[in-house]
């Protein structure tokens, strides 16, 4: 026997039989990432029942906090894909005839979306679109040492960029260090497939049209090893091209907004012509760096025409993709 039993009578059962019941319920709480289970008690006596706190936050949410029976859960929409512009821009090539022979590369950014471009990885002679990078190593070395470009670099520079002049060129090419030189500052732009051509034969340096879409972040972008100086006077020097000079890339501008920089070349062995362009135009109220490059090209002013069409193919890729 149960030594705490009540001896000598029976326990009497009480009047008032208590009733009680657990209500399980299933909740989405507001900014929750999960459903959680609420146990709710309540306790039938004279007053009202008690329910928990955390019921009754569940019962006073908003309806619209939960799915209804028979619903899904809402799902957050996925972000539309984005635009291949590589994809539009070897499209838009396709409308470019070229000749047989001939070959083009091309790379474009939008300096406004950020957007960018590139279609054709071969490795093209540079010819005189080179001096653009020669005068940036230039630039590059003079912060180094901190001190100004003389007198004498500036006149070759001016020569070398807006009248395309080769003696300068070669001038400053032996002040750089020649290939050696060019290499070394173009590991610290970012370029990664331009080498400089032998000897004193800066116009045979081999490079892409990526890398030179690169350089001309450098030169025109925020992002430069370049300072805004430097930058500020190489800008002005594209901004002056000789007039006979003034195709390519620019082709592709509303009216006078470019700055540039092209080369020619036909070579000895072939008697076929190097012709690249590289610059900043603006079209559309958008500001854009395009490198053209081709060789192959049977005259020079097929050449031209090559990649005045090609840069124009480029930009309307970009024009297309912006309407879309």
């Amino acid at each position: 026997m149960d030594r705490h039993r009540a001896r000598g009578r029976r326990a009497r059962p009480s009047r008032r039989k208590p009733l009680l019941y657990t209500v399980v319920a299933s909740a989405v709480l507001v900014g929750a990432t999960a459903a959680g289970t609420v146990y709710m008690k309540a306790q039938a006596h004279d007053g009202p029942a008690v329910v928990s706190s955390a019921a009754a936050a569940t019962a006073t949410a908003s309806p619209s906090s939960s799915p209804a029976a028979g619903e899904e859960a809402s799902v957050e929409p996925v972000a539309e894909p984005s635009v291949d512009r590589d994809a539009l821009l070897a499209k838009a090539l396709k409308a470019v005839p070229v000749a047989d022979g001939a070959k083009t590369a091309v790379a474009v950014l939008d300096l406004d979306s950020g957007e960018s471009a590139a279609h054709g990885d071969t490795a093209f002679d540079t010819a005189s679109i080179v001096k653009v990078n020669i005068l940036a190593t230039l630039l590059l070395q003079a912060q180094d040492a901190d001190r100004h470009l003389t007198t004498q670099e500036k006149t070759y520079a001016t020569a070398m960029i807006e009248n395309s002049d080769n003696a300068s060129a070669t001038a400053l090419w032996a002040a750089i260090g020649r290939a050696d030189g060019l290499d070394t500052a173009n590991k610290r732009f970012g370029l990664t497939d331009t080498q400089g051509g032998d000897g004193e034969l800066w116009g045979l340096t081999q490079t892409t049209a990526s890398d030179q879409l690169t350089l001309l972040r450098q030169v025109f972008g925020d992002d430069s090893k370049l300072s805004d100086t430097s930058r500020s006077y190489l800008q002005g020097l594209m901004g002056k091209i000789e007039t006979d000079q003034r195709w390519g890339v620019s082709a592709a501008a509303d009216g006078s907004q470019w700055a540039l920089k092209n080369g020619w070349l036909a070579r000895s062995t072939t008697g076929l012509w190097d012709v690249n362009s590289i610059g900043r135009i603006s079209a559309d109220g958008h500001d854009y760096l395009v490198a053209t490059l081709s060789n192959g090209n049977s005259t020079q002013a097929k050449g031209i025409s090559l990649v005045e069409a090609v840069a124009k193919a480029a930009l309307s890729a970009f024009q297309d993709a912006a309407e879309d």
